[in-house]
Parts: structure tokens; C-alpha cells; sequence
């Protein structure tokens, strides 16, 4: 066959990309710069998320996939064309095939957006498959006996819950709570607390050095921002304790949907989870002491996945091999 599959990680921070026989080929930021008058394209990917609140007026940094979806069609596209030319992806003499990911409650019309976003960036046919099931199946589970395998994939525009049994969703819930929302709310308590403006990428600093739901951490981090009484440049230093009180409102939703989706599980797949654990994924499962505290909250094991941040993609790679079993299909 001369056309290449291609599976994808659609998130709303990162764009990853296996390519079937070389593994996982790029992971890239989902960030666009632009001229804002002509719309000419400078910068995708890490380029550009380096220029992210360092710009001058004439010139745009766009996340075009917000919340899991898309937020800007032709940005998307853009950026898609983008990163498959850059793996080899497309050739003048054969177009290759996409599995790409999205969130288990999107509705059709934003599924369609996606699909149109992967044609026409290239592919010859476009497959779809939950985010949940490819991060169960990238993570090492066997999804597809009687048993039931909960997960708790945690991106970066939502957190998709699920239990699956025989190679589908048995139960799901979706909520735009994620990564982002903890930047958010790092963001919010800076500003609240201490009158200083930081920027995106300061408080994403401040979640990955010292982002906490644990008591007691000893860490703190130095970061610089725009004193809101002054107007001028000034340091602070934040600890783990804060960090951890400014993200406990979007933990405690997270938490909530995993309790949500516990409820609604049959008794037998309840049961089998008791025994199997829930697995974590995604980048906000790197949250440190956060597999402790659903653990506590939903009375069973709780374990991160080898490599989480890598779990939907490889997932994706995996189904390639099986792409007769995936619907082109609304799933």
C-alpha cells in the first residue's frame, strides 16, 4: 500500500501523530501565530507557543482548539496541513489514511468540523474513535473482554471519564475541565491574592513545578508579573499549599465526574474495577497526589499510566493495525 495511516491526538494543548511502522512521530504545542491584517502564518507549534504574551500588536497567537474542539476551522486546518507535511504524511501520489481522537460527548456538528479539518489537510479517508477508549488502549488495557476498565483521561480542554467493556463505552461522562482550567485558576488566585498579573505560560509554570492537591508539600517557585496597583514588574514567591488551594475547584469537578460515572456503572463492571483500578492519563494525571485523592474519593485503586501524556496517541497506533473495526461513522 503506498499511503501512509496516520493516527491523531487532536488535543487542545498538544498535537501528537503516529505514523504506522515509525511510532510517534511529533508532539507539537496546538498553537498558531499570525499576521493579524494579512493572516499570514509565522509560526506552528513550539515556534509559536514561544511567542505566546511576547507579541507585538499586529501579530496573533490563536489556540484554535478550544474545550477539545474547534474553536477555528481554518487555523485548524492550517496547522493539521502543517504538521502532516512536516511527518511525510502526504505525497502527489497517494493521500494517507487519519484515525483521529475526540472528546466522548462532542456533538456532530463539532465532529463534523474535525472530519472536514483532516480531509481537507489531505487524508483519503478519516476514522474516528473516542479519546478514552485509544488512551485505555495506549495505556495497556484490554478493553475488549467482559470486564470492566474505567479511565480518567485528563487533557488539556476537557477530562473524558469512562468504563468500557468489550471494546466500547459502557458508561462516559465529558467536562471541559482540564489543564487549561487549572492555568486558569492559578491565574485567577494570583491575581485575586496577591494583585499581579502573570501571563498563561507563568501559571502553567507554576502547575508544573508545584501543582499540588496534597497538604504539607514543601516547594515553592519564584514568578514575575505586572503589579496591578503600581503597574510595574514585580517577583513573588508561591508555594505549594497556594498552588494547591487555587486548583481544588477545578480537582473537586474532576473528581465529581469520576463519582458520576461510578454511579451509572452496572454492578458487575463495578465490581471487576475494584479489582483492576482506575487508570490515569493525560497530562493533568502528572498532577502531583492526584491518583491519592480519587483513590480516597472513589474507595478503589487508582494508578498512573506509564507515560500518560503519550497514552491516547499510542493508543491510536495500536487501532491502526485494526482500522476495519473503527467506524468512519459517527461513533
Amino acid at each position: 500500500m503506498l499511503s501512509k495511516d496516520i493516527g491523531i491526538d487532536l488535543g487542545t494543548a498538544n498535537v501528537l501523530i503516529h505514523v504506522k511502522g515509525r511510532g510517534v512521530v511529533l508532539d507539537e504545542p496546538s498553537v498558531v501565530t499570525l499576521e493579524s491584517d494579512t493572516k499570514r502564518i509565522l509560526a506552528v507549534g513550539e515556534q509559536a507557543r514561544r511567542m505566546v504574551g511576547r507579541t507585538p500588536g499586529n501579530i496573533t497567537t490563536i489556540r484554535p482548539l478550544r474545550d477539545g474542539v474547534i474553536a477555528d476551522f481554518a487555523i485548524t486546518e492550517t496547522m493539521l496541513k502543517y504538521f502532516i507535511d512536516r511527518v511525510g504524511g502526504r505525497s502527489w501520489y497517494a493521500k494517507p489514511r487519519i484515525l483521529i481522537c475526540a472528546p466522548t460527548n462532542i456533538t456532530s456538528v463539532e465532529q463534523k468540523a474535525i472530519r472536514e479539518a483532516a480531509e481537507r489537510s489531505g487524508a483519503k479517508d478519516v476514522y474516528m474513535e473516542e479519546e478514552p477508549k485509544a488512551a485505555a488502549i495506549g495505556a495497556g488495557m484490554d478493553i475488549y473482554q467482559p470486564s470492566g476498565n474505567m479511565v480518567v483521561d485528563i487533557g488539556g480542554g476537557t477530562t473524558d471519564v469512562a468504563v468500557l467493556s468489550m471494546g466500547d463505552v459502557v458508561t462516559a461522562s465529558s467536562i471541559k475541565v482540564a489543564g487549561d482550567k487549572f492555568d486558569e485558576a492559578i491565574l485567577k488566585y494570583i491575581k485575586q491574592k496577591y494583585k499581579l498579573l502573570i501571563g498563561e505560560r507563568t501559571a502553567e509554570d507554576i502547575k508544573v513545578s508545584i501543582g499540588t492537591v496534597r497538604t504539607g508539600m514543601q516547594k515553592e517557585i519564584d514568578i514575575r508579573g505586572r503589579d496591578m496597583v503600581s503597574g510595574l514588574p514585580q517577583t513573588l514567591t508561591v508555594t505549594a499549599d497556594e498552588a494547591r488551594e487555587a486548583l481544588w475547584d477545578p480537582v473537586s469537578m474532576i473528581v465529581a465526574a469520576a463519582k458520576s460515572v461510578l454511579e451509572r456503572t452496572p454492578p458487575e463492571l463495578s465490581a471487576d474495577i475494584i479489582d483492576r483500578g482506575v487508570v490515569l492519563t493525560g497530562g493533568g494525571a502528572m498532577l502531583n497526589g492526584l491518583d491519592e485523592l480519587l483513590s480516597e474519593e472513589l474507595h478503589v485503586p487508582v494508578w498512573v499510566a506509564e507515560d500518560p501524556m503519550h497514552c491516547v496517541v499510542k493508543g491510536t497506533g495500536i487501532m491502526l493495525d485494526h482500522l476495519d473495526k473503527v467506524s468512519k461513522k459517527k461513533f
